[in-house]
């Protein structure tokens, strides 16, 4: 486990960053009118969050090596 966790640590970091973000962007930003596809809901805000802060984590991760 703690060698998983070393491996993916900028994957998983970064993928709960993005999580957070899209969160805070839906809470204070957000469309509330609902016309808005993506930032009118909670949970489309906070998977489109998790995966752009997953790609930005694989990115970072495949440079460091």
């Amino acid at each position: 486990m703690k060698n998983f966790l070393a491996k993916h640590r900028f994957r998983i970091l970064f993928t709960l960053i993005g999580l957070l973000c899209g969160l805070g962007y839906w809470h204070f930003i957000g469309c509330t009118s609902g016309t808005c596809p993506i930032t009118s809901h909670w949970h489309t805000m906070g998977g489109y969050g998790t995966i752009m802060g997953y790609l930005v984590g694989d990115i970072i991760n495949s440079k460091s090596k």
